[in-house]
Parts: C-alpha cells; sequence; structure tokens
C-alpha cells in the first residue's frame, strides 16, 4: 500500500462525504436565508418557524435525491470493498 494510494482514498472518501451533503446544505441554507429575510420584512419573530420550515424541506430533499445519494454510496462502498485485499498486502 503506498503513500498515494491513501492519499487517493481518502480524497475519495472526502468528495464523496462533500457530494452527498451538497444538495441537503444547499437547500438548508437557501430555505434558511428567504425564512430569515421574510421574518425581518414581516417582523415575525417567530423561533420555531425557520427550523420547522428547515427540517420538512430537507425531508423532502432527502426523500427525493435519497435513492441517487444511497446508490452513489453504495458504489463508493462496493469500490473500497473490492480493493480491500490490495489495501491490506
Amino acid at each position: 500500500m503506498t503513500q498515494d494510494f491513501v492519499y487517493a482514498s481518502t480524497n475519495s472518501a472526502l468528495m464523496t462525504v462533500l457530494i452527498l451533503s451538497a444538495p441537503v446544505l444547499l437547500v438548508a441554507v437557501t430555505v434558511g436565508l428567504v425564512i430569515g429575510l421574510l421574518q425581518a420584512v414581516t417582523q415575525i419573530q417567530d423561533q420555531t418557524l425557520p427550523q420547522t420550515v428547515k427540517l420538512l424541506t430537507v425531508l423532502v430533499v432527502i426523500i427525493l435525491f435519497g435513492g441517487m445519494m444511497g446508490s452513489y454510496l453504495a458504489q463508493q462502498a462496493l469500490t473500497i470493498m473490492t480493493d480491500f485485499p490490495r489495501m491490506t498486502r
């Protein structure tokens, strides 16, 4: 197991985390900004409103894109498991 292989494996794992978390984080940030702007304009001071709306939109994104994210994660896991004997030699 060379140092380049370890770097490539670590890079692949970090990119997988970024790719899988990006849609959910982008939606949560966008909804948070929109709700914050609406609260500032309308002077609504309810603290549970942004949390509830963000929770529901993140849930919808996970339901819509969960299959795609799951298949990507399964592909990465399969790659790691097939390369494992080569890594341990």
